[in-house]
């Protein structure tokens, strides 16, 4: 046998014998490593350019028509340009703190936070206890509901006279005015929640045996979550509106007193300074508790 000839047979070691090799069976197969997932840079830049550009441009716009409006001689309102100029250190230092009242607008937004926070914390708590008990009883809400649909609508302001009555002082008083302004939606959408869960929930709770407390906590919240997250949203919104009218009666170093104080020294660039931060801060609140809503309903809660 020619050396040629053997180049297409092997020798079996079993028996001896000459068998034909399979080519194809006997080439190596390369081994690629997969390729690491690297972030598309690409796709993340038009993400947020999708995201920023177009509030940019329409905020250039608006400034643009303000700058047109209010430069002209006779005009009431201050330019952007004028509001940079006479109101560049609000701007620019918001923590300066040159004394009692002479502090910058970053101080007084975290007096006014502060107020905020309490008030709305103690109207989270007890508006979602409320709504929960009402929501369980159909003759609670049909004669409940009502009251509340009227005191919802009374304004804010409205409530501080007999707040001052009340506790004779100004910061329980902004306190309690931020509580009543906020709770009613809470109430409301809490209630609503507790009466949308489906009955299958319940079925399943009587099935597994639970009390009133795992009721509570594994059924009832979880299930009207996104109502209740939608009633706190609405809540941290009037809590926030609430305390700068507020503020702007009872005195302080908050940043409604600020508006009001400036109105009266008729320095209207810091009064569009200080709109500026409420709208910004008023944004951020209500950035926050629609992000906790997402994380705690999954995603289900409405952005």
């Amino acid at each position: 046998m020619t050396i040629a000839a053997r180049k297409d047979i092997g020798l079996d070691p079993a028996n001896s014998s000459v068998v034909p090799l399979n080519r194809k069976a006997a080439k190596v197969l390369a081994f690629t490593p997969p390729k690491s997932r690297r972030p598309d840079v690409g796709a993340l830049l038009t993400k947020v350019a999708t995201a920023v550009i177009p509030p940019l441009v329409t905020l250039g716009l608006l400034l643009m028509i303000w700058q047109i409006l209010c430069a002209k001689p006779g005009a009431t309102l201050p330019a952007p340009s004028v509001v940079w100029t006479e109101a560049k250190d609000l701007i620019l230092q918001p923590f300066f703190n040159y004394g009692s009242q002479d502090i910058g607008l970053g101080w007084r937004v975290l007096v006014s936070l502060q107020r905020v926070l309490i008030g709305f914390g103690l109207a989270a708590v007890v508006g979602v206890m409320l709504g929960t008990l009402i929501g369980q009883s159909i003759w609670a809400m049909r004669g409940l509901d009502p009251i509340f649909q009227v005191l919802r609508t009374v304004p804010p302001l409205a409530w501080l006279p007999i707040a001052l009555a009340a506790f004779r002082d100004s910061q329980p008083s902004a306190i309690f005015v931020i509580f009543i302004t906020s709770i009613w939606p809470i109430i409301i959408n809490t209630a609503v929640g507790i009466r949308n869960i489906p009955q299958d929930y319940r079925n399943v709770a009587l099935v597994l045996r639970l009390n009133a407390f795992e009721f509570f906590i594994k059924v009832m919240i979880p299930a009207a979550a996104p109502y209740i997250f939608t009633g706190l949203r609405i809540g941290i919104g009037l809590s926030w509106l609430a305390i700068v009218a507020a503020e702007m009666l009872t005195g302080g170093v908050g940043i409604g007193f600020f508006i009001w104080d400036a109105w009266n020294s008729s320095r209207l660039p810091d009064i569009v300074v200080a709109l500026v931060y409420i709208g910004i801060v008023g944004f951020v609140l209500d950035k926050i508790v629609s992000l906790i809503g997402r994380i705690a309903t999954r995603g289900v809660a409405a952005n």
